[in-house]
């Protein structure tokens, strides 16, 4: 049995226990990069939220609650429930893709995808102000740049490793190319 085709559905049965180990590194990731948000936002909400910001690095970084209805730097707070669209659809598309996934360096990006997609999405469903309108806590705070969470944080640097991996031109399934 030869090597399977780019776009070719089939892998060869070896592949098995690979693709196994992928979807198993993803889920770990997701799960990781979830746990490290949730976490993080249930301890602002109780220790931080309507208290003054804790600067832990002078006025460069501080940490501060803040309630984001919107996406990044607070634009588009009229379309909350789009944001809450968007972020189920990328993981659907995240557990579509992860069937054809044979790539270690790709799941890891998928899985920080999935882990903030999953983290806002928690936000944008169980909190005030109701159900698919929730905001966003957001809480790290440097100088002159938006406030974020760690979700955001995981969005960010799974959206950078891809683009290396495109760049480089490996695929998902683990095929290269070189354009």
């Amino acid at each position: 049995m030869g090597t399977p085709e780019v776009g070719d559905d089939t892998q060869p049965e070896s592949a098995g226990p690979k693709w196994r180990r992928r979807i198993t590194a993803l889920l770990v990731v997701a799960v990781l990069a979830y746990l490290l948000d949730l976490g993080t936002k249930m301890l602002v909400v109780a220790h931080l939220e309507h208290q003054p910001p804790i600067e832990i690095i002078g006025d460069l970084l501080k940490f501060e609650a803040v309630r984001n209805p919107g996406a990044a730097f607070g634009f588009g707070e009229a379309f909350t429930i789009i944001f809450t669209c968007i972020a189920a659809s990328v993981i659907v598309v995240i557990v579509r893709l992860a069937r054809k996934l044979y790539s270690l360096p790709w799941a890891i990006a998928l899985g920080l995808l999935l882990g903030g997609a999953l983290g806002n999405l928690t936000d944008r469903i169980f909190r005030a102000p109701g159900v698919f309108r929730g905001a966003v806590v957001d809480f790290i705070a440097p100088a002159h740049f938006a406030v974020f969470n760690l979700a955001d944080s995981a969005i960010v640097c799974g959206g950078i490793l891809i683009v290396l991996l495109s760049f480089k031109g490996l695929d998902p399934d683990g095929t290269v190319h070189k354009d």
